[in-house]
């Protein structure tokens, strides 16, 4: 298949490195355009008022694989790839190894997810790749499942268009327990700001939010009762595979809303 694959962790990360080699040595058609450094929780920002330059990559990645390294956000890279640099749309838009989970809330703010939802954006399904750990550097058991999942739906098609947010837990590939279709789930952080003084000095803050456990949740009306969230699932070293939308209405509240009877007469 042709698959476009971008990240938010930068050109020279090793779980982009690992994710294009794996899947253009199993016979995709791999093209990578991902940001020139380090982009993290840019979530779906996009450059409007400077120029986005891109300059072809020759050593980095395996010498079948096409590459762009991209002065702007995961989403610009995703834009510009299939408005410039494609001669043809992709199969699919993948992004990561993403070095982290990308669990729950995280979603909203994850360059690496906006990246593969860029994709979908424009009618090409997504799916984001994260290893759940900022200290393990084994990202072969990500691009190994990657393969098996490339492998499965070139043979059995999404039903409909979608993103599938992957977390794999940072473990031996013997040690993971099976593959879990998830939720997501609610992720809260203990968002504290620290303050500090520059050498000339001024006054600055820097943000060290900490996680916390799972907040629970009631459950989906629209999902079976024993649909785990992702948070959960990968506390048990699941693979999580999570179907997202970017599509934000709320069914209920648009129904509930509807009882309102809004009276403008003045």
């Amino acid at each position: 298949m042709k698959l476009l694959i971008s990240n938010d962790d930068g050109v020279f990360a090793l779980g982009i490195r690992t994710l294009a080699d794996t899947l253009a040595l199993s016979g995709h058609d791999v093209t990578v355009v991902c940001p020139d450094r380090e982009r993290s929780a840019t979530g779906h920002g996009l450059t409007l008022h400077d120029p986005i330059r891109a300059e072809v990559v020759t050593s980095i990645f395996h010498p079948t694989v096409k590459a762009w390294s991209c002065s702007g956000t995961p989403s610009d890279c995703v834009k510009l790839a299939l408005g410039a640099l494609l001669d043809k749309p992709p199969d699919f838009v993948l992004s990561g190894i993403n070095h982290g989970s990308n669990l729950g809330t995280d979603v909203l703010y994850s360059g690496t997810v906006s990246a593969a939802m860029e994709g979908v954006i424009e009618g090409i399904p997504g799916i984001a790749f994260s290893l759940t750990s900022f200290a393990s550097k084994d990202f072969q058991p990500a691009a190994k499942f990657a393969t098996i999942l490339m492998a499965k739906l070139a043979k059995q098609p999404l039903a409909e268009l979608m993103l599938l947010n992957i977390n794999v837990p940072p473990v031996k590939w013997e040690e993971i327990a099976g593959v879990a279709i998830t939720r997501q789930g609610i992720r809260r952080y203990f968002d504290t700001f620290q303050k500090r003084v520059d050498p000339r000095g001024k006054t600055y803050y820097w943000l060290a939010g900490e996680a916390v456990e799972e907040v629970e949740q009631p459950d989906n009306p629209h999902l079976p009762s024993h649909i785990e969230t992702d948070v959960h699932a990968i506390r048990k070293n699941y693979i999580t595979v999570t179907p997202l939308q970017y599509n934000l209405t709320s069914a209920a509240g648009v129904h509930s809303l509807q009882d309102w009877g809004f009276d403008l007469d003045k």
